[in-house]
């Protein structure tokens, strides 16, 4: 076989990998993005069309009704705020943390380094508990307030290890001695290079940790007893799980059960929405920031 019949044979080869390629990574799109998109379209179509399986492409019976209300109740755009300050503040703490203990563990001249890991990841395998964790924050006075839905877990072991994992491929030891013949202290070393190298790595824990508050709801569940704290997710949850209680609640100028029903359809719909938006916006911004990192951090760790 000459040279140009490999060439060739080897190119039909690779046009029918690439092919292959994109019509796999095609359909996982495909079933990955719809739910999505299905969500939307129904947030603005009949809910009468939704439930009759009527509607599958394109919205019918377009209406902004949901929206509208949405707008309009006070107790939605409360657990927005809420869900942005325990999200904000949440993920500052926990990046603070998990960036320092990472940072820390990675350095071959931490006194028992090793032994200190052994304990961290005991941990991961064992808990006190639900109940055991409730009477601590109980104690310390948490309990309805935000610090309950922060602190408990303001370190993810996980986290660290990913962290740790990044710091001792990205920072090699050399530029830390480099750095001390040039008299900077450790304060400094870690301020002025290694933050600045970690970009990436920062990046993906922000990710993490506030994709994390953003969806909790179960935490928000336990330990909040005022409705004004409640963040949006547990906002959600009431509108998912006790629709007819709520539809009373949000729509007491409808009197017809059918539509009330209706109107809990477009709000349910709708709040997935507005839950979801800021979170996709936010991603494309940071996603070079999270490929590089989740390689470095997870795959090499």
């Amino acid at each position: 076989m000459s040279v140009g019949q490999t060439k060739s044979l080897r190119s039909r080869n690779d046009l029918l990998f690439d092919i292959l390629n994109y019509f796999v990574l095609s359909v996982i799109a495909l079933i990955v993005l719809y739910p999505l998109y299905f969500v939307f379209i129904a947030s603005i179509s009949n809910p009468t069309t939704v439930l009759n399986g009527e509607m599958w492409i394109w919205p019918k019976g377009i209406t902004m009704e949901g929206y509208l209300r949405i707008f309009k109740e006070d107790s939605i755009w409360r657990g927005y705020e809420n869900t942005l300050l325990y999200t904000s503040v949440g993920t500052i703490i926990n990046v603070t943390f998990t960036v320092l203990a990472g940072y820390a563990l990675s350095r071959r001249d931490l006194y028992g380094r090793n032994t200190i890991m052994v304990y961290l990841l005991i941990t991961m395998f064992f808990s006190g508990g639900l109940i055991p964790t409730y009477l601590v924050v109980k104690k310390l006075h948490l309990v309805n307030t935000m610090w309950a839905l922060i602190l408990p877990k303001a370190v993810s072991l996980f986290n660290v290890i990913i962290a740790r994992s990044f710091f001792q491929d990205t920072i090699p030891n050399e530029l830390l001695e480099q750095a001390k013949i040039d008299g900077c202290s450790d304060f400094t070393f870690f301020a002025r290079i290694v933050l600045p190298l970690s970009k990436a790595i920062i990046a993906v824990l922000a990710l993490f940790y506030a994709v994390g508050y953003w969806n909790s709801f179960f935490d928000a569940l336990i330990y909040l007893g005022d409705e004004k704290k409640y963040p949006l997710q547990l906002v959600l949850r009431n509108i998912l799980v006790i629709q007819n209680e709520l539809a009373s609640q949000f729509v007491t100028d409808v009197e017809s059960a059918e539509v009330q029903q209706r109107v809990a359809s477009l709000l349910k719909y709708g709040v997935i929405v507005i839950a979801s938006l800021p979170l996709l916006v936010v991603y494309p911004f940071i996603q070079r920031y999270f490929v590089k990192g989740v390689m470095i951090g997870s795959v090499k760790g």
